[in-house]
């Protein structure tokens, strides 16, 4: 083949891997419409937003966990908000204010809450329900206001370490905080399912490597590269638990 075919064959090859990985990262990255459609109008609507939220202390189909809080889940495990990011868990929207929605323990374990830690706690969770013996650590944030101000109970303070907490206890409200008043979330609760680090102790969240897909903890599917566009809900045998709930979100 001339040196002019092989330029030929050389651009087009260029072209059909631009075409791939253009469509590759169209597909990992784009927002997915189905859901955040849905995004202002549950703010706005109360009726649309209880057609899609689940109440705390509901259990799907006699799943591991209950659920720990009252909202829609629109941010989902394995989902991509930008390029280079991957959310490590679930992202989960009252349609409150700041304050107001509580959150509870998803399942019994050993809280644990950092110095610097103004929004979030840690729950060790000593042998994994999905599989014994392994531990697991689930993780709960944005329990704060914009400037930082913390919404986490006044019974896990700064410093908190290895306090035990039954499944359904009071952790503290849903708030916005990001660490940068100029930038607050949306009003959400974030929860993920932590590895351990084999040392006793946790992996850092940040990384989708070092947690698990809740799917199965929660027995609704809400891995995004399964579920790319459906809000997640119970579709088995829903049950609620006896949780002492703390005042309403209305």
């Amino acid at each position: 083949m001339t040196r002019k075919g092989w330029l030929v064959v050389a651009a087009a090859a260029a072209v059909l891997l631009t075409g791939v990985l253009g469509v590759y990262l169209y597909n990992r990255y784009a927002p997915s419409p189905g859901r955040w459609a849905l995004f202002r109008e549950l703010h706005t609507d109360r009726e649309l937003f209880e057609r899609y939220a689940i109440r705390p202390g509901m259990r799907c189909d006699g799943a591991p966990f209950a659920f720990p809080t009252h909202g829609v889940i629109l941010g989902l495990w394995n989902q991509s908000y930008r390029f280079g990011h991957t959310h490590t868990g679930l992202d989960i929207f009252s349609g409150t204010q700041p304050g107001i929605t509580p959150i509870y323990a998803a399942y019994p374990g050993y809280l644990t809450r950092l110095d610097d830690w103004q929004s979030t706690v840690i729950i060790r969770v000593p042998s994994d329900p999905l599989e014994p013996g392994r531990q697991i650590w689930t993780y709960y944030t944005h329990m704060a206001n914009v400037d930082g101000e913390s919404f986490v109970s006044d019974q896990f303070p700064p410093g908190t370490s290895e306090v035990y907490v039954e499944e359904g206890t009071f952790l503290g409200y849903m708030g916005n905080y990001s660490g940068d008043p100029g930038a607050p979330t949306g009003l959400h609760l974030h929860f993920s399912v932590v590895k351990d680090d084999g040392e006793g102790d946790f992996l850092n969240e940040t990384r989708i490597t070092n947690t698990y897909d809740p799917t199965l903890y929660f027995n609704m599917t809400v891995d995004h590269q399964k579920n790319r566009n459906d809000v997640p809900m119970c579709e088995g045998v829903m049950t609620f638990e006896d949780w002492d709930l703390v005042g309403v979100d209305e």
